[in-house]
């Protein structure tokens, strides 16, 4: 398990980045700033301290009860758990479409595996 600049593994990293893409405009400015420094610039707690004119254990404190409230943000609404289910139901979906025998010139058809791998991202 690597790890970046500020100690978060790759699937930590990616769980924070889900979080913030969800809940980031709910924290504090300041808070969004450092964590935005920390997680998607790299930036070390020293680097952001220096940067913010505060100590590395103000940066480290600020970064990490934003990571907390994210994180409390996600078992209170659950919106991140919610777009997952979401998504593997539309790959579910997509699947048994796929696998049913559907003419491949059939508009309509066309129009809604269009609309699915839109929705998944492909």
């Amino acid at each position: 398990m690597t790890e970046n600049r500020s100690g978060h593994s790759i699937e930590e990293r990616i769980e924070l980045l889900m979080l913030y893409d969800f809940y980031g405009a709910l924290l504090k400015e300041n808070q969004r700033r450092m964590f935005e420094a920390s997680l998607l610039e790299d930036y070390n707690f020293s680097e952001i301290a220096q940067e913010e004119g505060i100590t590395r254990q103000g940066a480290y404190d600020i970064v990490k009860r934003a990571t907390k409230q994210l994180r409390i943000y996600e078992e209170k609404l659950g919106l991140v758990a919610k777009f997952e289910h979401q998504k593997e139901l539309v790959k579910n979906l997509y699947s048994k479409l796929e696998e049913m025998d559907i003419s491949a010139e059939d508009r309509n058809w066309k129009e809604i595996f269009k609309i699915l791998e839109e929705v998944l991202g492909d």
